[in-house]
């Protein structure tokens, strides 16, 4: 005889899990991730080790600590670590690293109740503090693309001047930058994949990107080069679509990533900043509970309240 249970709702549910969700992202990673051990070399790939070891193990400890569940199995701090790492450059002291995804993993995450309830993005917030507390560190950029020597310094396609790199360098990586955010190419393959896997939406990436590339166009700047340097792809791919930090409704993801364009290219254009992507995302991070308000749809059959009506 079969049982009838009676539970409340949602009745249907997803076959997906955070796990799976997460590894996807772990996958779609994988290109940036082979094209900057390509270009910097086996020292991208221990800072990436670095990173990843010290968010599993914070996340460990933090769980222990604080007498919660552990959470190391759904994979969000291997995605945190990984997202860190790409975010920096490969020539950043191990310790730093290791600092900033302390940050992230304990001040970010745990320390707002773990997973979905951080605010903003939590490797993305430890890169600006990275950014703040360790300037010169993290913005000494070394370019070993298709040379025979080592590392040699190279300023970033945002701060170098117009025609430095072709749009083929741009889309290639053939220039400096953080690790994962150079190849414009393998970011854009694995945004395909999240889009495909049917773990994100394109509204976000292609809103904020379309308003940069837009905008930038107005301003006199070449398109081109504004949506393809710095990190933008990497940014609105796969940190702008956070599910804990960015809106649930249609409306309020192209507000939000609207603002995210906008403020990118201001702050790129007008400030001390020539890079202004995760500022931006932060931003419109603490503005989405008001985005959300904002375009919540009605309950179905209700009635918009008149001004003055009691």
């Amino acid at each position: 005889m079969n049982k009838m249970y009676a539970s409340s709702s949602p009745h249907i549910r997803a076959t997906a899990s955070t796990r799976k969700i997460m590894l996807d992202v772990i996958i779609s990673l994988v290109p940036a991730a082979i094209a900057s051990v390509v270009y910097f070399g086996w020292r991208a790939l221990s800072l990436c080790g670095v990173c990843i070891l010290t968010c599993v193990v914070t996340e460990y400890l933090c769980r222990i600590v604080m007498k919660r569940d552990q959470t190391i199995g759904d994979l969000s701090a291997v995605v945190t670590g990984l997202l860190l790492a790409l975010n920096l450059p490969s020539g950043l002291n191990p310790l730093i690293a290791v600092f900033g995804s302390v940050v992230a993993i304990l001040v970010v995450k745990q320390m707002f109740g773990g997973i979905g309830m951080n605010f903003v993005n939590p490797a993305l917030a430890a890169r600006i503090v990275l950014m703040v507390s360790f300037p010169t560190a993290m913005t000494t950029w070394t370019n070993t693309a298709f040379q025979s020597v080592d590392a040699v310094s190279s300023a970033t396609p945002m701060a170098a001047p117009a025609g430095t790199y072709s749009y083929l360098d741009l889309l290639i990586g053939n220039h400096g930058g953080s690790m994962g955010e150079t190849c414009a190419l393998a970011l854009v393959l694995g945004g395909i994949y999240l889009v495909v896997r049917g773990v994100i939406k394109p509204t976000i990436p292609v809103v904020y990107i379309g308003v940069v590339g837009l905008l930038s166009f107005v301003l006199g700047q070449d398109p081109v080069v504004a949506v393809l340097s710095g990190g933008l792809l990497i940014g609105a791919i796969f940190m702008a679509t956070d599910y804990t930090t960015s809106p649930v409704t249609p409306w309020g993801k192209v507000i939000y990533a609207a603002g995210c364009g906008v403020l990118t290219v201001l702050i790129r254009t007008y400030s001390n900043n020539p890079e202004g992507v995760s500022f931006s995302i932060l931003i419109m991070n603490i503005l989405t509970p008001l985005i959300e308000n904002m375009t919540a749809p009605r309950p179905f059959g209700s009635k918009k309240s008149k001004e003055g009506a009691k």
